[in-house]
């Protein structure tokens, strides 16, 4: 996935692992040394970039965790300082549904990536807080079901979906708000797409099928 490379779905996954293995029960000592030894592989593939692909593919991986977009607004930039001038654009209410500016082919991919900053600029802080609301109250049940089965299997998938999808809606939020590098990966249930919507709603089918077994 780093080769791809796809730098966002490869840090979902490890997180999504790493919550499978401390919710099974595993000593923090063996965390540590498992994150020690991806550390160690992250870093020596890196370098194999760099040695066999050329400066070009790292400097692209560099490029991801430079937290400057106003270095190059007109270029690797432009994405971002949009994104945020919708985030400003919003204020407290938002300027209406349906009726963002930025979208108008001033952000690119404003309805996949970058449709949080929509939601920011057309329903404002008081539609980004209930979002906020309405999704950590989804992450709360499927961990509360999750946690609540009776069987080892259906708990350590449910807390590994869970985990994955709040890291995800992480990802993607702090990305376009540059406040974590722009990794590039979809708004869970919110941003356009075939694959990314086909694997939370199959996700969520097994967080129901958790909770109609335990409620058995």
């Amino acid at each position: 996935i780093l080769l791809q490379p796809d730098i966002g779905s490869l840090v979902i996954f490890l997180v999504g692992t790493v919550a499978v293995i401390f919710a099974g029960g595993t000593p923090w000592k063996f965390i540590g040394t498992i994150a020690g030894i991806i550390s160690v592989l992250g870093l020596l593939i890196s370098l194999f970039i760099l040695v066999f692909s050329g400066p070009d593919r790292f400097g692209y991986l560099a490029n991801r965790f430079s937290m400057d977009p106003w270095s190059d607004p007109l270029n690797s930039g432009y994405h971002l300082v949009n994104s945020l001038y919708a985030l400003g654009h919003g204020g407290l209410t938002g300027v209406g549904l349906g009726d963002s500016i930025q979208k108008l082919l001033y952000l690119p991919e404003a309805h996949n990536d970058f449709i949080f900053p929509i939601i920011a600029e057309e329903l404002g802080f008081i539609g980004v807080l209930i979002y906020f609301i309405v999704f950590g109250a989804f992450l709360f049940r499927g961990l509360t079901v999750s946690l609540r089965s009776n069987d080892t299997f259906g708990m350590l998938a449910g807390t590994g979906i869970v985990c994955m999808i709040a890291f995800q809606a992480f990802v993607n939020i702090g990305g376009v708000t540059n406040s974590i590098p722009l990794t590039g990966v979809t708004l869970p249930f919110i941003s356009y797409g075939g694959s990314s919507m086909w694997v939370l709603l199959m996700s969520v089918g097994v967080l129901l099928n958790i909770s109609r077994q335990s409620t058995k």
